[in-house]
């Protein structure tokens, strides 16, 4: 396998070419690697946001960012992205990942995961939902819904 494992302040770089790499494979605006390694160094450096890396290149980055909840005592966590490129898809690089984050989700005392998915992004949807998360409302069996609102001017160098 992969060897999946958490990201380091050290890797900042590695992880803003990766989350580059995956806004540019799906045409999604990006600020670039050298503005996001300076954002990384500094998130990561703090309790609220990890990474992991999978694959030898490293190839894969799942990115997490972490959040108080009314509703749970302790943290929620939202799976920001995760991506491996293209050429290395279904070798269970996307999975050790995903096992890691909920590994170091659970250890961070974490009770819920969230991940927001495309309706369109069927693999995505397939991929998450192998791995239990849930596509429909547990209580109510209603689909799950991700909305949005940007607030302000947002430009790509705003990002």
């Amino acid at each position: 396998m992969t060897d999946a494992r958490l990201a380091t302040v050290d890797d900042a770089e590695t992880v803003a070419r990766l989350l580059h790499d995956f806004n540019t494979e799906f045409d999604t605006e990006s600020p670039g690697p050298a503005t996001l390694a300076p954002r990384l160094r500094t998130l990561l450096a703090g309790t609220a946001t990890f990474a992991v890396l999978g694959g030898n290149g490293p190839d894969g980055v799942a990115l997490v960012t972490l959040r108080t909840n009314v509703w749970f005592d302790g943290p929620v966590a939202l799976l920001d992205e995760l991506y491996v490129a293209a050429a290395l898809r279904g070798r269970g690089i996307g999975s050790e990942m995903i096992a890691l984050v909920a590994g170091e989700c659970a250890a961070r005392g974490v009770e819920l995961l969230e991940v927001n998915v495309d309706e369109g992004d069927v693999d995505a949807l397939r991929f998450y939902g192998r791995h239990d998360f849930e596509l429909v409302q547990p209580e109510t069996g209603e689909r799950a819904f991700y909305l949005s609102r940007t607030l302000g001017a947002r430009s790509v160098d705003g990002l």
